[in-house]
């Protein structure tokens, strides 16, 4: 039998990753085994075996060809440190919410890691990972609030850490919500009025006659949206 080349291969790679996430989203990832990945992309058991060890790393690689491309775009929003300005931090979460509504893979794979994965048994490696995403993620959060007091956009008796925590709760929730029920309300519009609402509430001046922290976004911003980043604690998991 000749060998596949490396078109052949990619080709045999996407369709198993395509299964999976049909398959996950219909059944569940604990109720769907290797094989029935592999009948379903038209292929041998063997095949699986040969792009994925098991069905946790073949998890991964689903949610890294979802997340992936979306993360790129962030690293050229970056200062030299790493930090992201309060502006870029409000457009990766806007940018987020964006692409679960407008983006079928990318809603597809946050159902799945919200709803359809018990991190038991084969998948139990997977938990620390996800832990970690969202360590990383508070973590970007406190540095981007550290960075804004620095600059004078925030005040220095602002509690970085709490207010790390908030945000992830925050976009964690919204997403967790609006994935159980999508029709139950707009998670662009209310996902940004959250998120404007709460770094708005974080400046030196809350009051309603306050000049808000953030400006408007502005048309380069929305034109930019579901083309780059999401944010770097949200990958791969949430």
């Amino acid at each position: 039998m000749a060998r596949k080349t490396k078109q052949e291969a990619q080709e045999t790679r996407m369709s198993l990753l395509d299964a999976a996430e049909q398959l996950f989203q219909q059944r569940g990832v604990s109720r769907c085994s290797l094989q029935d990945i592999a009948l379903s992309a038209g292929v041998t058991r063997g095949a699986i075996y040969w792009h994925f060890k098991d069905k946790a790393e073949l998890f991964d690689a689903m949610m890294d060809r979802a997340t992936m491309p979306l993360e790129e775009g962030m690293d050229v929003n970056v200062d030299a440190k790493g930090v992201l300005s309060l502006r870029d931090l409000r457009w990766g979460l806007v940018n987020v919410f964006y692409s679960a509504m407008h983006n079928e893979r990318t809603r597809r794979v946050f159902e799945i890691a919200m709803q359809k994965v018990e991190y038991t048994g084969e998948m139990q490696a997977l938990k620390e990972r996800k832990l970690q995403s969202h360590r990383n993620w508070r973590e970007q959060n406190r540095l981007c609030f550290e960075h804004a007091i620095e600059i004078g956009q925030l005040p220095p008796s602002l509690n970085t850490s709490r207010a790390a925590v908030a945000l992830v709760a925050l976009v964690d929730g919204l997403l967790h919500q609006w994935i159980m029920d999508p029709e139950s309300f707009d998670l662009m519009d209310v996902g940004q009025t959250a998120i404007e609402g709460f770094l708005n509430s974080l400046s030196h001046s809350p009051s309603a006659c306050a000049e808000p922290l953030l400006p408007p976004m502005t048309a380069e911003e929305i034109a930019r949206l579901g083309q780059q980043g999401i944010c770097q604690g949200l990958k791969r998991e949430d």
